[in-house]
């Protein structure tokens, strides 16, 4: 159940609850303060920045994907800021070495192409970021290959026989990113893999970034051998040590509500909503996976079994199949839980469906409030 009440919520509406999202930031606290670690909030996964005031209260600072990211974080959130990219354009550094603390390359190319740049900003008494350069452990435990950062061949990070006999003089940092939604034996694992492999550069740099897809705030997590393993490896090598969840700063504290629009019969009837698979929760699609509707359960567990559709034209705009006690009707509301992560921040405007507001409850005062609400020349601007 929702502490809030859809029926009185315009939909369709991306809802996050502030004490939800509270208790999350208390638990990365926790860790932070037991492991000697700071973690940072990345931003691919949740970049609703209204809630930033709240959210850097507890973390120290945004990890970006490239220069748009690094923006928002340097103008919203205002602590560290720390930035990676597969890529660069020279002309980019120009916005990101004033406002980086930490700068990692993907490649050796990537790190000789801009040092010229950071070389520059230091000789000239400016900010500079300190540079680091992502590696590829090539140790892989991750099931979806659309989300395996170590996959055969991937082009993320650098792979340890590319470094032999390289001058890696003046960085500073390594970064390495290996886990999607899992638990902290991985990362013992992975971590094992980074010191065998790189364990020459380990040695030279100031601060090891442990990446994203540490799936901390779920329930069944480990935090005690999280924190033990981050301890171990700051007691072996002396580095600074950084984390970047997304997905675990919003995990369970988000809401899609949406509306029953029409009932389209057949054997297994489609009830209509107005929200999209495709255009507002494309990993449904894409991971693929079954999101949770709050009073529903599997086919045919209860009595009436509907596929959930969405606005758009594309045939494949179905969600899942869910059962429920009562028949559908038009204007019943639906609540998928768990929809603040990798939801706004992948949305499109696919045949000009209308994106859902984004708001916000916070249930200590009951209020529930509208962020942002989107129309037709959000999706105009978007096309020329």
């Amino acid at each position: 159940m929702t502490s809030f009440d859809p029926a009185q919520i315009t939909t369709p509406a991306f809802v996050v609850d502030l004490g939800l999202l509270r208790k999350n930031l208390e638990k990365l606290a926790h860790v932070q303060e037991q492991s000697g670690c700071r973690i940072l909030l990345a931003l691919k996964g949740f970049s609703m920045f209204s809630t930033f005031p709240l959210v850097r209260q507890y973390l120290h600072g945004c990890c970006a994907s490239g220069l748009h990211e690094a923006l928002l974080a340097h103008e919203e959130f205002r602590k560290e800021v720390h930035v990676y990219a597969p890529a660069f354009k020279p002309a980019e550094m120009a916005s990101i070495i004033p406002i980086a603390h930490h700068l990692s390359f993907n490649s050796l190319s990537q790190w000789r192409t801009h040092r010229p740049a950071l070389d520059a900003a230091r000789a000239a008494g400016r900010h500079t970021p300190s540079p680091g350069l992502r590696v590829n452990p090539e140790h892989s435990e991750v099931e979806v290959a659309l989300y395996d950062p170590c996959s055969p061949g991937c082009r993320l990070g650098t792979r340890a026989d590319l470094l032999e006999g390289e001058d890696l003089s003046g960085l500073e940092g390594l970064h390495f990113h290996a886990l999607c939604e899992q638990n902290s034996d991985v990362l013992e694992r992975t971590l094992a893999a980074v010191e065998k492999r790189f364990s020459k550069l380990l040695e030279q740099v100031q601060w090891v970034n442990m990446g994203g897809g540490h799936h901390i705030t779920r329930d069944d997590y480990d935090t005690d051998r999280l924190i033990r393993v981050i301890r171990d490896f700051k007691s072996r090598w002396n580095k600074d040590v950084y984390l970047e969840p997304g997905e675990a700063i919003a995990l369970n504290t988000g809401y899609l509500v949406t509306s029953v629009m029409d009932i389209m019969p057949a054997t297994t009837p489609t009830a209509i909503l107005d929200t999209s698979a495709t255009c507002h929760m494309p990993d449904t699609l894409e991971m693929p996976y079954r999101p949770h509707v709050i009073g529903s359960g599997q086919p045919g567990e209860k009595a009436h079994t509907y596929k959930l559709g969405g606005m758009s034209c594309l045939a494949g705009d179905v969600i899942n199949e869910y059962s429920f006690d009562k028949p559908l009707v038009p204007g019943q509301r639906i609540v998928f839980t768990d929809m603040a992560h990798y939801t706004m921040v992948k949305t499109t405007t696919f045949n000009g469906v209308p994106h859902p507001d984004i708001a916000t409850y916070d249930p200590t005062t009951s209020e529930y409030k509208v962020i942002r609400r989107f129309g037709y020349e959000d999706f105009k601007r978007k096309l020329s």
